[in-house]
């Protein structure tokens, strides 16, 4: 960890308001204190956010992730003196998030139309499950949901099986990252005009955003793609396929890799095969070529296929998991992993910044505060001009 009175990134000079909980808005949050800017992170009174005890057990560890680099306070939002204490810190910031259902934020007098009247350039992020318009937006959304109504969930898993989830919230972090991404281009948009924005990005549309062409296939071809398990489609040789002591995926599918790949094997005639010669050829004969593939990578061990693979150019690698992930010497080099140790979690290590910036590199300078409120006296007190009285009432009412 570097210091942590210092900001570092491209966005030290931006304020954003974090009020929403558990990932599809707090991972936005994160992003943008990953990058420098100041968040501040406003959850209810007593419990705070659910993320706070999320995680495997005695080890509620997701915390020290998605609230790293963030000063935490407290406000009751369903109270007007809460209210009032978040249009303070509003109308001094650059951006606010959400990420509760559309129509929340108005019954708060906190809705888009009200923040301008205080802060006319504020940028307000709204994430939620089908957007703040539509006949489902008012809809409670989940990422599973928005990962199966996208098309993602149809296509995950074995063709036998129902569908599979990614083992990820991969439709939180995705609506994260587009409203991450549309808060970034607004910034721009206000440098210029000085105006100021709603971003509203739901997780049904993020997932069907990265759907590839799976919608102009159906419509031009009637083509609808089925499950494929660890293959893909019609694409050969990219599978995962058995070592000696293990499993390895290999992705030879391009024609001049995929010669290099049968020279490797010792059989350099599969290249001109019929069967195999051509992309097309290869994806129509894809079980018989992963047949002929997993055959010779059975009769070796993974470093020895990995050693081959990588000397011939052919993408290749090991399937990692955090084990494999802290020894690779690669990740080591690239810093991809580092550590942030804590008062509760001495040894906490957790993933780099990233991407990286060749002039504006961001820091983790602290894991997620585990005090609730930690920082209240700090931003109502020192930052707004709160006396330790009013603080303390507050706290008393159950205002913060």
């Amino acid at each position: 960890m570097t210091d942590p009175t210092e900001r570092k990134g491209p966005l030290t000079d931006i304020r954003l308001i974090e009020l929403g909980q558990l990932i599809a808005g707090p991972y936005c949050g994160q992003l943008m204190a990953d990058m420098g800017a100041d968040v501040i992170k406003v959850e209810p009174p007593g419990k705070g956010d659910p993320m706070r005890v999320w995680g495997r057990g005695d080890y509620p560890l997701w915390w020290s992730v998605c609230a790293r680099n963030k000063r935490c306070v407290t406000a009751n939002l369903r109270e007007e003196q809460g209210q009032k204490l978040v249009r303070q810190l509003i109308a001094s910031a650059d951006m606010v998030l959400e990420n509760f259902r559309p129509g929340t934020m108005e019954r708060w007098g906190l809705g888009y139309e009200d923040l301008i009247k205080i802060n006319p350039g504020i940028i307000m992020i709204r994430v939620s499950g089908y957007g703040q318009t539509g006949p489902y937006s008012t809809r409670a959304g989940y990422a599973s949901v928005g990962e199966a109504m996208g098309g993602m969930r149809y296509l995950c898993g074995e063709p036998d099986r129902p569908p599979s989830r990614a083992g990820l919230s991969i439709g939180d972090t995705l609506a994260a990252t587009f409203a991450c991404n549309g808060a970034l281009a607004a910034l721009h948009h206000r440098e210029k005009t000085g105006e100021g924005q709603v971003i509203d990005a739901s997780i049904f549309e993020s997932v069907l955003g990265v759907m590839e062409a799976t919608i102009p296939e159906y419509v031009v071809s009637d083509y609808i793609r089925e499950r494929s398990g660890s293959t893909l489609p019609n694409v050969a040789p990219s599978n995962i396929y058995k070592c000696a002591d293990g499993t390895f995926l290999i992705a030879a599918n391009q024609d001049t890799v995929f010669k290099r790949l049968a020279a490797i094997m010792g059989q350099p005639e599969l290249a001109d095969d019929a069967r195999f010669a051509t992309h097309t050829a290869r994806g129509e004969n894809m079980a018989v070529l992963d047949d002929m593939i997993n055959e010779w990578t059975e009769t070796r061990t993974m470093a020895e296929v990995d050693a081959l693979m990588q000397e011939a150019g052919v993408p290749a690698g090991r399937i990692y998991r955090a084990p494999e992930m802290l020894e690779d010497p690669h990740f080591q080099a690239r810093d991809a992993i580092i550590d942030t140790p804590s008062k509760e979690w001495p040894d906490l290590k957790m993933q780099n910044i990233f991407p990286k910036m060749s002039k504006t590199q961001g820091a983790v300078r602290w894991p997620g505060n585990t005090t609730l409120g930690a920082h209240n006296r700090e931003v109502y007190g020192d930052e707004l001009g709160f006396s330790d009285g009013e603080l303390a009432r507050f706290e008393k009412n159950s205002i913060i």
